[in-house]
């Protein structure tokens, strides 16, 4: 695998002649919506697979897979499109193996319950875990949430995802209830209620385990949350569901330096099956353009090794760009988020030119709006991916989160499972 940054004058005939591919492979492995109108700065994939099959009459995924003794979900995995195809035709070639000989992932992916089907069953192969963002608590201890799930979940079944019910504190407007979340950890009577719904959930519905998603532990109320973590993980345990953390980091920037709270990891792992480090994104945001995340952040990332056991790490990978109007005013301005492919859209449209800063591993582009606004857009593409995967596995982690999955960013898992084995539990 490597990566191509599209030059000026490029076209995506010429590219594809660079590396001695057909421009159908080129535009279905980056999965390009506009081949014809490439962007200075892009990024592209080219792919070297191992092994190739071309397609005979009357073959079948099960007869291919097993005379080259891999898994069909390996066959998927390699092969996304095959998902939503109801046959393999005579001349189609498939990717039966890539080298991906750079170590093994655990890669969890958040979704919500009414997430495209077609985007569900590409993504599914390349996921461990399934994590299905769904079920707040209320203030008597109940778990409010949609049915919507049970048809994610039995898919997920179908690709070997374990799936995973994720419970947060949030209110019905979307806003973490801090004065709830201590209501919440100061009486045992709500507690118990809650962790006897968590299991009415989890049997009914046929989860494999909860996920726990705290935003502001610090370490004045650590002592609170690993109490009723405790009782939490002692109780799904004897029932044998697994229980994960997934806690904000609390990073904050200053304009020169970035800080965070050193709160005891160890003891939240102590009471946990892992920790899934991550920074929720929105449709929105109000924070400032800055770029800083865990990855780039190596003091938290040190910190974060010295107090959790390598495998109970999962760290996030955002995927989510945004496009944040200028001067940044604190309090006021506002950046909307954009996918991948709105990204690129929008870069067309505004003839930019795409640039990469090394230090925040970010893509980035200026425009001018119709209103003589300006603008900057922070985005991750293939580059960020694969500088994260390598500092991530410079440390000896192996988990990564993914929020969120509801649009299939083709790079991403292109440049994942090209390199890496995804492990299946």
């Amino acid at each position: 695998m490597e990566i191509y940054v599209v030059q000026q004058g490029d076209t995506i005939y010429s590219i594809a002649l660079k590396f001695g591919i057909s421009v159908e492979k080129l535009i279905v492995d980056n999965g390009i919506e506009d081949p014809y109108h490439l962007i200075v700065g892009q990024t592209l994939v080219i792919t070297y697979p191992a092994q190739v099959y071309t397609v005979q009459e009357g073959d079948t995924l099960a007869g291919i897979s097993e005379a080259y003794n891999v898994t069909v979900l390996q066959l998927l995995r390699n092969n996304p499109d095959l998902a939503n195809e109801q046959f393999i035709y005579p001349g189609e070639t498939l990717v039966i193996s890539y080298n991906n000989n750079l170590g093994s992932v655990w890669v969890a992916g958040y979704t919500y319950p009414f997430i495209n089907e077609e985007i569900l069953k590409k993504t599914l192969p390349c996921l461990t875990y399934l994590l299905i963002f769904n079920y707040r608590i209320t203030d008597n201890g109940e778990l409010i949430g949609s049915n919507d799930d049970i048809s994610v979940i039995q898919t997920a079944n179908l690709y070997g995802s374990a799936t995973t019910l994720v419970v947060t504190t949030y209110s019905q407007t979307g806003n973490i209830d801090l004065e709830f979340e201590y209501e919440v950890l100061l009486n045992q009577q709500i507690q118990d209620t809650i962790i006897e719904n968590l299991l009415n959930i989890l049997k009914a519905k046929g989860y494999n385990g909860v996920n726990l998603a705290f935003q502001f532990i610090n370490s004045i109320n650590q002592g609170l949350y690993l109490n009723f973590l405790t009782n939490v993980l002692s109780r799904l345990h004897q029932e044998g569901y697994s229980v994960f953390l997934t806690l904000n980091p609390g990073l904050k920037y200053n304009g020169v330096d970035i800080t965070f709270e050193k709160i005891n990891y160890t003891e939240l792992s102590n009471v946990s099956d892992g920790l899934l480090f991550l920074s929720y994104d929105w449709g929105f945001t109000e924070r400032s353009p800055a770029q800083f995340s865990i990855i780039t952040t190596n003091e938290l990332l040190d910190y974060i090794v010295t107090q959790v056991p390598l495998d109970k790490i999962r760290i996030g990978l955002p995927t989510l760009g945004y496009d944040w109007p200028l001067p940044y005013i604190p309090g006021s301005t506002r950046a909307n988020a954009l996918n991948y492919d709105s990204v690129l859209a929008l870069a067309y449209q505004v003839n930019a030119v795409i640039n990469y800063d090394e230090s925040t591993l970010s893509a980035y582009f200026e425009y001018i709006d119709n209103l003589n606004q300006p603008h900057i857009v922070w985005f991750k593409d293939a580059r960020s991916i694969n500088t994260s995967l390598q500092i991530l596995k410079s440390y000896g982690i192996e988990g990564i989160g993914i929020w969120n999955i509801m649009y299939y960013f083709s790079e991403m898992w292109l440049v994942l499972n090209t390199q890496y084995e995804i492990i299946k539990v």
